[in-house]
């Protein structure tokens, strides 16, 4: 059996993890890449791009709830307006990512999804960075940036692999996992990586 490819996660370009912004752009690029990946592929290498699609969707989408959207509410003008408008984003993105989940990967239903998907996913993105992450580079000074950057990292270690649709919080995607007990950990993992 063929080793499959390791999902990417944050800080894997081996660039500098001090920023949260940057390192959450570079996600965004990570996740496009494997869009494309899948899109160019049939069979098992389709298969194989998908599911590292889906893990990266969710812990990428696991430490932004963690980390992101909190100091969002925090510090950003209208947080709380913007954070539930990228909560319902995501949701929406779930929905269509759980149909695609029961899908044969080379039929032509799960290119058409696969689409809707990928539409769902750069709207998200382009509206995080414009309405979170533009103000959390601004608001944020060089020690916090730093902070949240190994929050992030922190939450993706513990993130569940696959994300919940109707389950926007990470508190409660971990609660679906395989054990109720990564709920602490992840919530540890954040508080200690974050210094709290």
């Amino acid at each position: 059996m063929e080793k499959t490819a390791p999902t990417p996660q944050a800080g894997d370009d081996n660039a500098g993890n001090d920023d949260v912004v940057s390192l959450l752009m570079r996600q965004h690029g990570d996740i496009r890449n494997l869009f494309d990946e899948v899109e160019n592929a049939t069979g098992d290498e389709r298969r194989d791009a998908f599911h590292r699609l889906v893990r990266l969707l969710a812990v990428h989408e696991t430490a932004e709830e963690e980390v992101v959207h909190p100091f969002a509410r925090r510090n950003v003008p209208g947080g709380d307006g913007v954070v539930e408008e990228r909560l319902a984003e995501e949701r929406g993105a779930k929905e269509v990512l759980a149909s695609l989940e029961d899908m044969d990967p080379d039929s032509p239903d799960f290119a058409a999804r696969l689409l809707e998907l990928r539409t769902a996913v750069q709207e998200h993105a382009r509206a995080e960075e414009r309405y979170e992450f533009a103000h959390i580079r601004r608001s944020g000074d060089a020690g916090r940036l730093a902070m949240m950057a190994r929050g992030v990292k922190a939450a993706e270690a513990m993130a569940p692999t696959r994300p919940h649709p109707g389950v926007e919080s990470g508190t409660a995607n971990v609660l679906l996992g395989p054990v109720a007990a990564l709920m602490d950990r992840t919530r540890d993992a954040v508080r200690s990586a974050m210094g709290g």
